[in-house]
């Protein structure tokens, strides 16, 4: 509500400038000499602006301060020219000083107290330097001091109260200072802000950096030139316009390029113009004496034929301050690959600075490796691959305003991704490393416990009992030796079954036949005992070379398992084992009893056969085939 009453008042304030200047009759020459034409137009902008960030962000203080300069500008507005009708009626002395008293005072605050404030805010309403601003209010008055009490009449012969301008000449060179200092704070707030702040923050900072450009490209005449067009001023509002659209939609285009446009063709115009100036007032002095030619023609050729080469180097310097070295990818890649040394987090980061992007990161197959910055809506994708695969992807976020990937920005990213690939793959690589590690702990850990187990709650107590039989047959051997001789009897089954007990403890371990026979023979012993009249099994296992331990006990574990689910499942009359090395161990279990339309449901067995050539690095297959039942394994034989 405070808001649009502030901004109603500064709307008809500017109306009754309007009226005024009718009123009083003025030119369109008398109203702009007299600032009424620009004090309305800043006096009109500057609320807009102010009242739109006061609606959207009542907390911002942004907003409020543009208004209360906005009213200030307008207020002048409107008094200028009543004091003209004023003048022209014949209205009382005491109220046309009065009303120009008011008039000097308005203004000067915008200047004075709201620019510096909003400068040292921007574009959160939170100040870098608190004590500085506010040194900054507090010394404002001084400003609107100076300029109020200035003796010079403001309409006609009409001066204000309080002229004593002249006699305080010292405090108005400081006041003067103390505008220059303040305007310097909060520069220097927008430079740390943008050093320190996120590509969201830097962004609104460009915003304000644009309009201030164009407004210096426009109000450095005035500066050098002693009768420039009052029309410059006019350019003042694309300030508050700039901070308006930084807070609420920073998005809005890609300010880089605009930026970096305004400044490549700014300094190109500056360097035209000192080149021209000089080259001309050089040209002039030697070719009138020597040849006589005009020195302004040869100065535009040459400016002409060094435009080019130096609008060229100007551009790459300033693409590479606004969009870093997509133009220089060689130097990208170099970046990127530094920090890859460092490890993958630290990679989204240096693909950010070289690019100047938002938001960077590595995705692998199934989580997030790494990010950097804060994801925009807009993103776009680069695939990496290696070796054919797909290993992950780089994912960027757009610059504000983009639509797509530029051409440039797509050709570093798509250098950038062949070493990524790389590095992602090492990753995941090491992570599998990592995790088999962690398996093998496991499984060696869950091996420990349950031999522990089998020996605590099997063998022992079966120890401790053959213990205790022991002692009582040797105290009945004497007196009762029947009952000694049945406590005997016992021991001896006792003792029998631990020794079944430790041979299957044993056997789980590493089965005894194969150092005792080897793989091939320890196979056809299994076979033999397996063989029965209707039932003939054939094993074909020579030639083969010394195997590594962990390979050589798979293997034996797959073919017994395939052959004895052959033997007691498939109904067959022949059974075939074959073991060959070349390279890999190749193992195959085939039948004659399963025909194709007798689908295998994986059982214990299988998964069993899959989970050990799994281990190794190999593989394993089982499932009915054309004639009968097939198991497939091949394990990699690695050092033996």
């Amino acid at each position: 509500m405070a808001a649009a009453g502030l901004f109603c008042l500064a709307v008809a304030e500017v109306a009754v400038a309007v009226s005024g200047a009718v009123a009083a009759r003025m030119s369109w020459a008398e109203a702009l000499d007299l600032f009424v034409v620009t004090n309305s137009v800043i006096g009109l902008s500057f609320p807009v602006c102010g009242v739109l960030l006061a609606w959207h962000r009542p907390r911002n203080p942004i907003g409020w301060l543009l208004l209360a300069a906005g009213v200030g500008y307008a207020t002048t507005a409107a008094l200028a020219p009543l004091v003209e009708v004023g003048v022209r009626d014949g209205w009382p002395t005491p109220l046309l000083r009065a009303l120009t008293t008011v008039a000097r005072w308005s203004w000067p605050w915008s200047i004075g107290l709201c620019l510096p404030v909003v400068l040292q805010l921007f574009p959160d309403g939170r100040p870098v330097f608190r004590r500085l601003l506010w040194a900054t209010v507090l010394t404002a008055p001084l400003f609107a001091l100076e300029m109020g009490t200035e003796p010079g009449p403001l309409v006609g012969d009409v001066s204000g109260y309080l002229t004593v301008h002249a006699d305080l000449a010292p405090v108005w060179t400081a006041v003067e200072i103390r505008g220059l200092v303040a305007t310097a704070i909060g520069l220097v707030a927008l430079v740390v802000r943008y050093r320190r702040g996120d590509d969201r923050q830097r962004r609104q900072l460009l915003w304000l950096t644009q309009a201030v450009l164009l407004v210096l490209i426009v109000m450095v005449p005035w500066g050098v030139l002693e009768n420039a067009p009052v029309y410059v001023l006019f350019a003042i509002p694309l300030v508050p316009a700039a901070m308006t659209v930084a807070i609420l939609r920073h998005h809005l285009l890609d300010i880089r390029l605009v930026v970096s446009r305004t400044v490549l063709y700014g300094l190109l115009t500056t360097a035209v113009v000192a080149s021209y100036i000089g080259l001309v007032a050089l040209l002039d002095r030697v070719m009138r004496q020597e040849v006589g030619l005009g020195s302004s023609a040869a100065a535009t050729v040459l400016i002409a034929v060094g435009f080019n080469p130096v609008r060229l180097r100007l551009q790459r310097v300033v693409d590479r301050v606004m969009y870093g070295d997509r133009a220089d990818p060689v130097r990208a890649v170099s970046r990127v690959g530094a920090r890859l040394d460092t490890g993958l987090p630290a990679v989204p980061e240096a693909v950010r600075q070289a690019l100047r992007l938002p938001f960077a990161a590595l995705r692998g197959h199934d989580a997030e490796l790494a990010a950097s910055g804060t994801a925009p809506e807009s993103l776009h994708t680069i695939p990496l691959t290696y070796g054919g695969d797909r290993v992950g992807e780089l994912v960027i976020g757009l610059r504000a305003g983009e639509r797509r990937l530029g051409g440039r920005d797509h050709a570093v990213l798509e250098l950038l991704a062949a070493p990524l690939a790389v590095a992602v793959r090492s990753v995941a690589l090491s992570e599998q490393v990592q995790r088999s590690r962690q398996a093998l702990v496991t499984a060696r850990e869950e091996e420990r416990r349950r031999l522990r187990r089998d020996l605590h709650d099997g063998l022992g107590p079966v120890l401790t009992g053959v213990a205790f039989k022991a002692d009582a047959a040797g105290n009945l051997l004497d007196s009762d030796p029947a009952s000694a001789r049945a406590l005997l009897a016992e021991l001896r089954a006792e003792t029998a079954e631990a020794i079944d007990d430790i041979r299957r403890l044993v056997y789980d371990l590493r089965p005894p036949a194969l150092d005792d026979f080897g793989l091939a023979g320890a196979i056809r012993r299994r076979a033999a005992q397996l063989e029965r009249p209707d039932l003939a099994v054939r094993v074909e296992a020579d030639g083969l070379p010394a195997l590594p331990a962990a390979v050589e006990a798979a293997a034996y574990r797959i073919a017994v398992e395939a052959l004895t689910n052959a033997v007691r499942h498939s109904g067959a009359s022949r059974v075939d084992v074959r073991v060959r090395a070349d390279g890999r161990l190749h193992v195959e279990v085939a039948d004659d009893g399963t025909g194709p339309d007798r689908a295998w449901r994986p059982g214990v067995g299988i998964r069993s056969m899959r989970e050990r050539a799994a281990e190794l690095g190999g593989t394993c297959a089982a499932g009915p085939g054309p004639d009968g039942g097939r198991v497939t394994a091949a394990l990699p034989l690695g050092e033996s």
